[in-house]
């Protein structure tokens, strides 16, 4: 769900600095981060893109709590919640390489000192599950623990709940998927979607992102890769002409995110705009969603630990901001399609240097490469194969668990 969230940063390209500002009335409360002095009050100044790198902790809550009855009773999940999707986005220092890192839910990991909510503390443990992040200390929380397991500072922070998912796939028109082997039949979330080309909105949408059981083998980490295909998907949605040059779509989008998602004091409106600044020229090929690696853990079975070695070597290269090479194809819920979607046309940025959606459609299941980025800035990182991803230039179907 909150891939949703993460590509909606986007949503402001097409929009003035006065008038993403003028959405801010819409905006949820905002969200203190330890060590962080974020403020709205500063008059709106002259604004481009934003210096340097960025790193933004984006999660999803799979609360009940104040989401109406579609989605359960607040017996299943209430008041913060637990992490349903937990992901850091990194921009690199010159604006040309961005990755998404998605950390499973189930992995096992130590958990700092967090505030309470209450002026204290909570004390640190050392092993648990780091979905529970958001119940032991909020957004927050997540943050500080993230910035312990990947040595990188993390200024901003966002939270979306199931509508959030909603009303922003609504405001985008639905985002097109294939899926293979058979569809999508899970119970447990009421997704029944039939094999081919489809397009998903509303609550079909966010049932399609909190599926486990439908895709891959019923794990976490088949989910990831699943959320994987319809993230690639979504930023060629966003990011194309026939969308950033309609104003109703990204207004709508906008202010669907303002409205839906918590952000951290830090993430104003006019930071969101300098972030898409600095965004804009990104090519698909050089966006890349990637699995936190994992392993299983023989102590506590359904859970998973990091693979350390190979979570060095993804780490390394994010605080180097060297390009990332995937080797490992994109994970156990996608696979290569037969025939896929015709790719939207990229946006002149995309399809000037060659890189666009439809320059690269190497890497399914477990068995594939994804193509590298296309920059010659610096030194590629070919990643171990265990780190599982694409780009998102790169064709994926959802892998039906049927």
């Amino acid at each position: 769900m909150a891939s949703v969230a993460a590509v909606a940063v986007v949503s402001v390209l097409g929009i003035g600095a006065v008038a993403a500002l003028n959405l801010v009335s819409d905006a949820k409360p905002t969200v203190q981060l330890v060590g962080q002095d974020g403020s709205t009050s500063a008059p709106i100044p002259d604004i481009g893109a934003i210096d340097g790198g960025v790193n933004i902790l984006i999660a999803a809550s799979d609360t009940r709590t104040g989401q109406g009855d579609a989605w359960g009773t607040t017996d299943d999940s209430a008041g913060a919640g637990l992490n349903d999707v937990t992901m850091l986005v990194h921009l690199s220092q010159n604006h040309k390489n961005a990755v998404v890192v998605s950390f499973p839910r189930d992995m096992m990991t130590a958990i700092p000192e967090c505030p309470d909510g209450n002026g204290g503390w909570n004390s640190a443990m050392s092993f648990q599950p780091i979905n529970t992040t958001l119940s032991v200390g909020g957004l927050a929380c997540t943050v500080l623990t993230v910035e312990q397991i990947t040595g990188l500072k993390i200024p901003f922070a966002a939270l979306v709940d199931f509508n959030g998912v909603v009303a922003m796939s609504n405001a985008v028109g639905g985002v097109p998927v294939c899926i293979a082997d058979g569809g999508i039949h899970d119970e447990h979330t009421d997704l029944d979607l039939p094999e081919g080309n489809v397009t998903l909105q509303g609550k079909e949408a966010a049932e399609f992102l909190r599926t486990r059981y439908g895709v891959g083998d019923g794990s976490d980490l088949g989910r990831i890769s699943n959320t994987q295909v319809f993230l690639s998907s979504l930023v060629r949605t966003v990011l194309t002409p026939k969308t950033l040059t309609n104003p109703v779509k990204v207004w709508s989008l906008a202010k669907a995110t303002l409205a839906n998602v918590q952000p951290s004091d830090t993430l104003t409106p006019t930071t969101l705009y300098q972030m898409a600044m600095a965004a804009k020229d990104l090519s698909y090929d050089n966006i890349v969603f990637v699995q936190y690696p994992v392993g299983d853990d023989a102590d506590y079975p359904g859970k998973v630990v990091a693979d350390q070695e190979s979570a060095d070597a993804l780490m390394s290269a994010v605080k180097d901001d060297q390009p990332i090479q995937l080797s490992g194809g994109t994970g156990i819920g996608a696979v290569a399609p037969t025939d896929a979607p015709t790719p939207p046309p990229a946006a002149d940025s995309n399809a000037s240097s060659g890189s666009s959606g439809s320059g690269s459609s190497a890497g399914s299941g477990d068995t594939g490469s994804t193509t590298a980025p296309s920059s010659s800035a610096a030194t590629t990182s070919v990643l171990p194969d265990d780190v599982k991803g694409q780009t998102a230039a790169t064709q994926t179907c959802s892998k039906g668990n049927n």
